[in-house]
């Protein structure tokens, strides 16, 4: 099982900049392909942007242009940095990493992201 730890959330005014943190419990990349959704109070949980085991990155429509999604292969970690942030961008981010062989999840914990003046 993969551990993955995240941090980096908090509390932003609009139009600001966050970067997040996932940190997974060894080296991966290989084989699974990277994640971060959010969840909203009230809401699904949706997709915000994937890496692939190749390096190939993904986004939501509603992100494109204001995030981006890296990864560290030395460090076993995954950001996504998080500019000209918006209301709407409010909820809980998780990291995930899905095993490309089994399609097996595994998720984080979860850090709050909250945008407001």
């Amino acid at each position: 099982q993969v551990r993955l730890t995240e941090s980096g959330g908090g509390l932003v005014q609009p139009g600001g900049s966050l970067r997040l943190s996932c940190a997974a419990s060894g080296s991966i990349f290989r084989l699974y392909s990277m994640g971060w959704y959010r969840q909203a109070p009230g809401e699904q949980r949706d997709l915000v942007a994937t890496i692939s085991p190749g390096g190939s990155p993904s986004y939501a429509d509603s992100v494109k242009g204001r995030f981006t999604i890296s990864r560290d292969l030395a460090k076993n970690t995954v950001y996504l940095q998080m500019n000209s942030l918006k209301p709407e961008d409010t909820a809980i981010y998780y990291c995930n990493a899905r095993n490309i062989i089994v399609e097996v999840d595994n998720w984080g914990q979860g850090t709050q992201v909250t945008v407001s003046s």
